[in-house]
């Protein structure tokens, strides 16, 4: 099993800190929360025998990471293995200033701890994910993800193809897009450059919320032919679209998906998993997941929360390990800029040459 190859990595913490991170994005201004974990290693060329392993929070609440930055941070401090120090998170209140306004941000939270004791793991013992695991890391293949606005336009669409002709797209549908947004799109990129369209049926309570609608399901299942359709809400109303099986064969899910009974609960065993390592919140949930997919021959594709640090490049080593020829939602950061700037990397993205820890 996957985690076996990594749960006895042994840690030694000295010091625990954060740096919060904050950057506007296409997606508006976002606020992250980098854990570093600072332990004893090898001497290096300048004398010093520090290292360092880093994990991102990426809940999605300014407010928490602000409480966070002023907080006390639990004692981490000690000797462990990956394991044990999984362990002695299920014993630590994460959100000392109050209980969050989402239970899943405490996955989220999490999952940037156990990433930052996984890096250090891995520097301490002097090697990377990728010789640990026993896998070879090989180029990705990337899709990148923009919403259209309110009234929807092409107009970042045209822009990113401007810059890279053939980049493959994400893309969110919305109830506005009516059959004149479909043909725009089209036009503009063409149906096969649609890789994902997510739904965002199975989210509630959130500002990306949307609503079940029958009409818009069998617009956007009809143009785009060739488009993995992401979390779906299945009504009375649009069940009926997924009857056939060539249709659930496009289905892919991924805000239910924390662990392995999320995906043995699905409504059908599913062809496509969208796989946020941050909704498992442990690295032994992640790692039963990918198993679990490997063995029924589930495709896997990485999905990436516009992380502003060592969290894309997390996801992207895992995607390099594990999924590399997936609809990899997860664009190099300059994608996510507010702007499109000019020199954007394309894909394939070629993995480093000298892989350190985990990023």
């Amino acid at each position: 099993m996957e985690y076996d190859r990594l749960a006895d990595l042994s840690l030694s913490i000295n010091a625990v800190s954060t740096d919060r991170l904050e950057r506007e994005t296409s997606n508006g201004r976002r606020v992250t929360t980098e854990f570093v974990l600072s332990g004893p290693g090898t001497p290096g060329t300048d004398g010093t025998n520090t290292v360092v392993g880093r994990g991102e929070d990426v809940t999605y609440d300014t407010d928490e990471h602000d409480a966070l930055a002023v907080s006390e941070l639990p004692d981490l401090t000690g000797e462990y293995t990956v394991e044990s120090f999984a362990t002695r998170l299920d014993d630590v209140d994460l959100f000392p200033a109050g209980a969050p306004d989402r239970d899943v941000f405490r996955n989220y939270r999490r999952w940037g701890l156990e990433a930052a004791a996984l890096d250090l793991a891995l520097r301490q013992a002097g090697t990377d994910l990728a010789t640990a695991t026993g896998r070879s890391l090989e180029p990705i293949r990337f899709v990148t993800s923009t919403r259209l606005g309110e009234p929807p336009t092409t107009d970042r669409l045209e822009t990113l193809r401007g810059r890279v002709p053939d980049l493959e797209f994400k893309l969110d549908p919305t109830p506005a897009w009516d059959d004149d947004v479909v043909t725009a799109i089209d036009e503009t990129v063409g149906d096969d450059a649609v890789a994902i369209l997510d739904l965002k049926g199975q989210y509630e309570g959130t500002t990306v919320d949307v609503p079940a609608d029958p009409d818009l399901y069998e617009r956007v299942l009809e143009a785009f032919p060739d488009a993995i359709i992401e979390d779906p809400a299945l009504t009375a109303e649009t069940r009926p679209l997924f009857d056939d099986p060539d249709v659930r064969r496009r289905v892919s899910w991924d805000a239910p998906i924390h662990g392995v009974g999320d995906v043995e609960a699905l409504p059908w065993e599913p062809d496509w998993l969208n796989v946020k390592p941050s909704r498992f919140g442990s690295l032994e949930s992640l790692c039963e997941t990918i198993d679990y997919c490997e063995e029924r021959g589930i495709d896997l594709y990485g999905g990436g929360q516009f992380e502003l640090g060592v969290g894309r490049g997390q996801l992207q080593t895992l995607a390099a390990l594990y999924y590399p020829q997936g609809p990899n939602d997860i664009a190099p950061r300059a994608y996510n800029d507010a702007s499109v700037g000019d020199d954007l990397p394309t894909s394939p993205l070629d993995p480093p040459a000298d892989p350190q820890g985990f990023r």
